[in-house]
């Protein structure tokens, strides 16, 4: 386990807590001390840049990578009106660089074993093992086993091919 990822884990310490989200702070991440975390979280190139709203709960597995941000779409308003109530990532989720979920309403959820594209904006929940990219993002395919083994279907290639191509 790396430094940054113990740092993490450190914060729900009742003493070293503190310290621990200070820290993190100063390297350059955003990441509440009441944030709920699963095991084997994985914070890729030191994460520099994550912000994380305190209302999200991540999973077991998770990947995050720089830049990633997850919290409200509706920051023009006072927090006390907002209608968001939070972000849920699943397990086996991968947050790809600069990516950010971003939930106007409710709850988002990240279903299990989803990937989000890089510099994608994620603005709706999504089913299990889907991978989601663009602005706003859109599901692009499916995600099957293991992160190596990715799987799209041949009208999705095609419909993004054709929209290339206009």
């Amino acid at each position: 386990m790396d430094f940054i990822t113990r740092l993490t884990y450190l914060r729900k310490h009742p003493i070293l807590g503190g310290l621990a989200y200070y820290t993190l702070k100063l390297l350059g991440l955003e990441i509440p001390r009441s944030i709920e975390i699963g095991a084997e979280l994985e914070i890729a190139h030191g994460g520099f840049g994550i912000v994380i709203h305190r209302d999200t709960k991540i999973g077991d597995r998770v990947k995050i990578y720089p830049g990633v941000s997850l919290g409200r779409a509706d920051i023009y308003r006072p927090a006390n009106q907002s209608l968001f109530e939070g972000i849920v990532i699943e397990e086996d989720v991968v947050l790809s660089p600069g990516c950010k979920v971003l939930c106007k309403a409710g709850v988002l959820r990240v279903g299990r074993g989803s990937v989000i594209g890089a510099n994608a904006v994620l603005l709706e929940s999504t089913g299990e093992n889907e991978i989601w990219a663009g602005v706003p993002a859109r599901q692009v395919g499916e995600r099957f086993g293991d992160s190596a083994n990715l799987r799209f279907s041949d009208s999705t290639i095609r419909r993004d091919a054709d929209s290339l191509n206009r």
